[in-house]
């Protein structure tokens, strides 16, 4: 099922406060998208607003290209599922999971053999085969979830909307039921759209990440895209660890203010002027005093262990402690008090909060 979100409007309650502003977005069949932004950013408002849990003042909802029709229509075409799993826990898992059938019209409700068929096959999909007597409470979180997932996709929906599901996990349980739900979407065959506020979850699970800031999308791009072309600085301190140089554009060179970090060559593409320099820990490379006369950073800390094949060290430069990282099998060219100067060259530059390069 494709999704088409055109111009969508929302304002908060009883307020002028917008809480979508003009939000665009498609998603086509099979798609598996992630909004993510910090809170109050309108993901799940657009979440509810798509799901026809919340109306909106202006724009229109499109399901495989036609409006949104009644709540019923609505209920079998999408799978919901909440942050806190909304289980009825005076209802077993199988009543639970049937829940969306047992509902259904009579003329549209399958029979009671068909129902059972039915929850035991999502049981099995879930992984949780003889869960189907117990209660709510006598599962983990982790099972809980994956009941409130078998409950949604219990009628066949084509669209499956997930607010922030793991959120309640612990990191080790998240890890490994991300990875089986991006499975499971692609099996059936679902087009997902999750909100979530780990960006690391996102860039694992989904095609598509839609960086949402104050009820607007600001940039919408598979995860390798926004990591290498992030078109705000806002877009670049969310989806991960940066630092912030501030500096000047002239004769060619992007000059730092602070001392330090030594300039280096832009395109002929940035004009001369104020600019900003943005760069990842992995991405800002050392020089020892061994190399230069006037080095101008401290390394003051060493991160115990190694991440991602990096070992990671800080920078003390006057009062700001900038992050860095060196490939681990570099191990001992930097060490501890080592007298350092930066080299950003791979950094984005930001002009006017917009990417130049």
């Amino acid at each position: 099922m494709s999704v088409r979100v055109e111009h969508l409007v929302r304002n908060a309650p009883g307020s002028a406060r917008r809480l979508l502003n003009d939000v665009s977005l498609d998603v086509p069949r099979g798609a598996f998208v992630a909004l993510v932004g910090p809170s109050g950013a309108g993901k799940t408002t657009l979440l509810r607003a798509i799901a026809g849990l919340d109306n909106f003042e202006q724009g229109a909802l499109l399901l495989d290209g036609q409006p949104m029709g009644s709540m019923r229509d609505r209920a079998r075409k999408i799978g919901f599922v909440f942050q806190n799993y909304a289980l009825f826990p005076h209802m077993t898992v199988a009543k639970n999971i049937a829940f969306g059938l047992d509902v259904l019209p009579r003329s549209e409700r399958p029979s009671r053999s068909a129902i059972a068929a039915r929850v035991q096959e999502l049981l099995e999909l879930m992984q949780l085969p003889d869960a189907g007597a117990s209660y709510p409470a006598r599962l983990s979180g982790g099972q809980r979830q994956r009941v409130a997932l078998a409950r949604a996709l219990a009628t066949g929906p084509g669209l499956l909307l997930l607010d922030e599901p793991f959120g309640a996990l612990d990191p080790i349980v998240r890890r490994s039921i991300r990875s089986w739900l991006k499975d499971l979407h692609e099996r059936l065959g679902l087009t997902t759209i999750l909100v979530t506020h780990d960006q690391d979850e996102a860039v694992e699970i989904a095609d598509r990440i839609v960086v949402m800031q104050e009820g607007q999308i600001v940039q919408d791009a598979p995860p390798e895209d926004l990591n290498r072309n992030p078109q705000t600085p806002f877009v670049m301190e969310f989806l991960g660890e940066s630092s912030s140089f501030s500096g000047t554009v002239r004769d060619g060179l992007m000059v730092p203010d602070e001392a330090g970090i030594l300039p280096f060559s832009v395109p002929d593409t940035v004009p001369p002027g104020p600019i900003t320099a943005m760069a990842r820990p992995y991405e800002i490379q050392v020089y020892t005093g061994a190399d230069l006369l006037a080095a101008q950073a401290t390394v003051s800390l060493v991160a115990e262990g190694v991440r991602n094949g990096y070992r990671h060290y800080r920078a003390q430069l006057l009062e700001r402690s900038i992050p860095f990282c060196v490939p681990d099998y570099t191990e001992g060219r930097v060490k501890y008090q080592d007298s350092v100067m930066l080299n950003i060259s791979r950094a984005r530059l930001f002009r006017d909060g917009v990417l130049c390069v």
